[in-house]
């Protein structure tokens, strides 16, 4: 399959824009799956059936995570805005959980990551309800279980993708409510056991190299993926040019 089947189902509007549907939907009671697209995990559904579907379904809310995807959308004729990272959705929609005395749940890293995390909403945010479980548990469809028990307004899984996105699909149809979503390595950011990359990277859009010139041994990964996108976004654009 063309990897602009997947593109055109990318949410083209701003980050504003869909942090307020995201919120609403939080805030009213609704589900909504939210897919952060990065290279890598349209690389996979490329490759994978079932991570496929799921990009292609209409369970699945797809925003741009990163500039690479926004820029092949406009080279392939698409609308695209700008880029709806998951470190920055992740924190909005906490933001507004613990303003509204929402409940959270959080699944994923390093138990004295997660924990902390935790701790530190629950300390700006008394009124918010937050549980968590770490990412290393053995048998994480039963981490879910305790989610569905739960009933969280907003689920955060940071097992990287498309692991997490694996796992909240598994399981979407168990809840009738909440927004899920599937955010990497963000809550090392957001708990303050790393640092994001200074501002003049997030500006320029160029996070990933900065995230390549501290941890080197991403770069096979990002040849893996990041350079192979690029080649099937050219042969896209130009079967476009030409349709």
């Amino acid at each position: 399959m063309a990897i602009d089947e997947f593109l055109k189902r990318v949410y083209p509007g701003t980050a504003e824009e869909f942090c307020g549907l995201a919120a609403k939907a939080m805030l009213t009671g609704e589900k909504l799956f939210v897919v952060t697209a990065n290279p890598e995990i349209l690389m996979h559904a490329c490759r994978e059936q079932d991570l496929r579907d799921l990009l292609l379904s209409e369970s699945a809310a797809v925003v741009p995570d990163g500039i690479s995807v926004v820029k092949a959308m406009r080279l392939c004729g698409l609308p695209a805005q700008e880029r709806v990272t998951g470190v920055d959705l992740a924190e909005r929609l906490l933001q507004k959980a613990g303003e509204a005395q929402k409940s959270v749940f959080l699944l994923g890293a390093r138990e004295e990551v997660v924990s902390a995390l935790a701790g530190k909403l629950k300390a700006r945010y008394p009124g918010m309800t937050v549980e968590y479980c770490n990412g290393y548990v053995e048998d994480k469809d039963a981490a879910f279980e305790r989610i569905r028990q739960a009933a969280p307004d907003l689920v955060l899984v940071a097992l990287g993708a498309p692991a997490q996105e694996r796992l909240i699909a598994r399981h979407l149809e168990e809840f009738g409510k909440g927004v899920f979503i599937g955010v990497g390595g963000s809550f090392d950011v957001l708990s303050g056991s790393k640092r994001r990359a200074p501002a003049v990277f997030v500006r320029t859009n160029t996070e990933w190299l900065y995230r390549i010139l501290r941890e080197p041994s991403r770069l096979g990964r990002f040849y893996r993926n990041n350079v192979k996108f690029l080649g099937e976004v050219k042969k896209a654009a130009k079967a476009a040019r030409q349709g």
